[in-house]
């Protein structure tokens, strides 16, 4: 996909103020769009913005909301817990009411408590982990995307029911979302009565996983399962096949990035991965992805169209209560909506109460298909 150039925080402030141009602060309806801008999640980042920035275009061209336009205010965060608060203080500090929020759990969970107590509506369009919404409960929070606890369990039912294993490693980084699902893979696995034989952590940041790697090997299981990000992935997949370990490799949507290929190179060949489903092929969306054509930004990416739901959802629902937050977070949790990942109905604490992910096979080069069972 076609990637946005990066900016420094000080320039994105002055770019996204100007996105309105000429338009007087008070004719618009900002938007804060805090995610990861610099760092090793760029492309979660870049995703979100193509996917919210198109959405607010194409609203702003049909003639805004309520006569206003909405207002962009992009802010990094680094997919850093660390700066966290302090992005989600930038969002409250620029006057904005509303959020598309985070891409990585380990930044949204502290978020949260910030956008609660202040009464901004977020949404978040890629933070997976239960705790984003089981710690405090929040409701002027929501997703566009389903919890590990919906995604691992698929990816464990599609590894009992179509893969049939007669044994399973499981690794994760222990950060909050990757130990998350790689958990919540192993507790559905063992549902579905099939043996964990090994379930370890590793060390983000660490060059060299070949201790680790012998322990596999020694094991020989007929599938390993990553919960983490693509940075460790890409090291544990090359240096396994460099030592002679072939076997099938699987992960969630936090190991979907372009730059794993990079890292892994052809080892990549046959990962599989759970994503949401490709919501560019879900009829209706069709002028959605004209409007993705116009603006020349690719719909693609895990993450592309779930933030663009969430814009259209804040848009409909600021239609219908106007900009107070506390009326606009209500109706969210009383109101469907139709949206370009199709059919969006909010439980009490603003989880989805149903999201389709899917699972995919990479080649050698990174292209991916989507594999129907």
């Amino acid at each position: 996909m076609k990637f946005i150039k990066r900016v420094t925080p000080f320039v994105v402030a002055i770019s996204a103020m100007a996105f309105a141009g000429s338009v007087h602060a008070a004719d618009t309806i900002k938007i804060g769009i805090p995610q990861p801008m610099t760092g090793p999640a760029t492309q979660y980042g870049d995703q979100i913005q193509a996917g919210a920035l198109t959405a607010i275009e194409a609203i702003n061209a049909a003639g805004g909301v309520k006569g206003m336009k909405l207002e962009p205010l992009l802010i990094d965060d680094g997919c850093e817990p660390k700066q966290a608060v302090p992005a989600a203080n930038r969002v409250i500090n620029s006057g904005a009411k509303f959020a598309v929020a985070h891409a990585c759990s380990g930044t949204t969970v502290p978020a949260v408590n910030v956008y609660e107590q202040e009464g901004i509506v977020a949404i978040t369009p890629g933070a997976t982990s239960p705790l984003v919404t089981d710690t405090i409960k929040p409701h002027y929070f929501f997703r566009t995307i389903g919890r590990d606890d919906q995604q691992g369990p698929f990816a464990a039912g599609y590894i009992a029911k179509q893969l049939k294993p007669k044994s399973v490693a499981i690794l994760h980084d222990k950060q909050t979302y990757g130990s998350g699902v790689a958990s919540q893979v192993r507790d559905s696995l063992a549902k579905d009565n099939v043996n964990v034989a090994f379930f370890e952590g590793i060390n983000v940041g660490d060059s060299d996983y070949s201790a680790v790697i012998t322990k596999l090997k020694s094991l020989n299981p007929d599938l390993i399962y990553f919960g983490g990000y693509h940075a460790e992935l890409g090291l544990l997949l090359r240096q396994a096949r460099e030592q002679g370990l072939k076997t099938q490799f699987m992960g969630p949507e936090g190991v979907a990035n372009k730059d794993l290929v990079a890292i892994a190179g052809p080892a990549i060949d046959g990962l599989l991965v759970t994503l949401p489903a490709d919501f560019t092929k879900l009829p209706g969306n069709e002028k959605v992805l004209e409007h993705f054509k116009t603006a020349k930004r690719s719909p693609d990416g895990a993450f592309t169209l779930t933030a663009y739901a969430a814009v259209q959802i804040l848009a409909d629902s600021i239609n219908a209560v106007g900009t107070d937050p506390a009326k606009v977070a209500d109706y969210m949790h009383a109101n469907p909506f139709n949206t370009a990942i199709g059919k969006v109905e909010y439980d009490a604490k603003g989880d989805l109460k149903k999201f389709e992910f899917a699972v995919f096979k990479w080649d050698k080069t990174g292209n991916m298909e989507q594999l129907k069972f």
